[in-house]
């Protein structure tokens, strides 16, 4: 129960990432606020987590409208106390599409949700965390974010303003004890590698499924960074093709 007392929002928390990340931090101890759009599955999910003897509610928001970021850290201050830690993990890649077809209106969609969602999750939770001179935020990252891809140009575009939003938050508040650290997972076997499957276009969607790593692993290492361990890595992107990292949070090797 190594994060008992501390309180953990986590967003996108209605499917895979963010639901594994939910059910890792409760079985450390962690009080989980799991934030998603719709209410339906962070619901059941805060329900599984309070019958295990765990401490969960379900907060129903859209990351991209500060409004209701602000209303989840009101939440889950009401509920448990301060947030400790922040999981940025709300995004989306859908529609896959190229630059001169793309529906403009769904392009920004996606930058909103994962670029100006990462923005008001860190700009909710850092007054407090400065205040008190600590607080993790761990946002997910990609390794779209290092080149593009067909078909991905508002993904591959995101995905590079989330990591430089790490290094930023890192170069002000480390002072402060906050710590920013990027995750890059690879391949998860989520929704989303299954819409890149159907879609066709660019390598990976040519990946074979067997590739792709449990949601399970990216939510160990988060809980893992959580930790006295995730200190070494602020401002850093951490990424889980490392074996080096996956062995220490007891996967490989």
């Amino acid at each position: 129960m190594a994060l008992s007392g501390k309180t953990v929002l986590i967003t996108g928390a209605s499917r895979g990432i963010g639901a594994a990340t939910a059910r890792a931090f409760a079985a450390e101890g962690a009080a989980v606020v799991a934030m998603a759009r719709s209410a339906g599955a962070i619901t059941e999910l805060a329900a599984e987590i309070t019958a295990a003897g765990g401490q969960a509610i379900a907060q129903t928001g859209d990351v991209s409208a500060y409004a209701d970021m602000e209303a989840a850290v009101a939440a889950a201050e009401a509920a448990f106390g301060p947030v400790d830690i922040l999981i940025n993990n709300a995004g989306i890649l859908e529609p896959i599409g190229h630059l001169a077809d793309l529906d403009p209106a769904a392009w920004k969609q996606v930058i909103d949700i994962n670029v100006t969602g990462v923005f008001n999750g860190m700009r909710a939770v850092l007054p407090g965390m400065i205040a008190r001179g600590q607080g993790t935020i761990i946002t997910l990252g990609s390794g779209a974010a290092h080149g593009p891809l067909e078909g991905w140009s508002h993904y591959c575009a995101s995905k590079a303003a989330a990591l430089m939003l790490t290094r930023a938050g890192d170069a002000e508040t480390a002072a402060a004890g906050i710590v920013n650290i990027n995750l890059s997972p690879g391949t998860v076997a989520t929704q989303m590698q299954v819409d890149i499957k159907a879609s066709g276009i660019n390598p990976v969607s040519a990946l074979d499924p067997s590739v792709h790593i449990p949601a399970e692993w990216p939510a160990r290492a988060m809980v893992w960074l959580s930790g006295p361990d995730g200190a070494r890595f602020a401002g850093q992107e951490v990424s889980l093709r490392d074996e080096a990292i996956l062995r220490q949070i007891g996967v490989a090797g």
